[in-house]
């Protein structure tokens, strides 16, 4: 990178709401809706939304909707070690 002398040597590039959904498995107006009320770290530019991948990869733990190895899943598979929602 001689051309530009203060450019970072590793760049992340900026993921459209489509691709940051499909990222973390939800869908994107949901995933547009989060990083509007903050609870996603996203980037408003103009009309649209841009996400970085890294910071997908730390939301679940910042707000406490996934944790251990595996999100819930709605139809847990037999063999999931997820913890299941309590039957009220």
């Amino acid at each position: 990178m001689a051309d530009f002398p203060h450019f970072p040597e590793f760049f992340e590039p900026f993921l459209d709401s489509e691709q940051a959904a499909a990222l973390v498995k939800i869908h994107p107006k949901t995933l547009q809706r989060m990083a509007r009320t903050g609870r996603v770290h996203g980037y408003r530019i103009g009309k649209l939304w841009r996400f970085r991948a890294s910071d997908l990869a730390s939301w679940p733990d910042e707000t406490g909707q996934m944790t251990g190895s595996c999100a819930m899943p709605m139809f847990p598979a037999p063999n999931c070690s997820c913890p299941q929602p309590s039957k009220r």
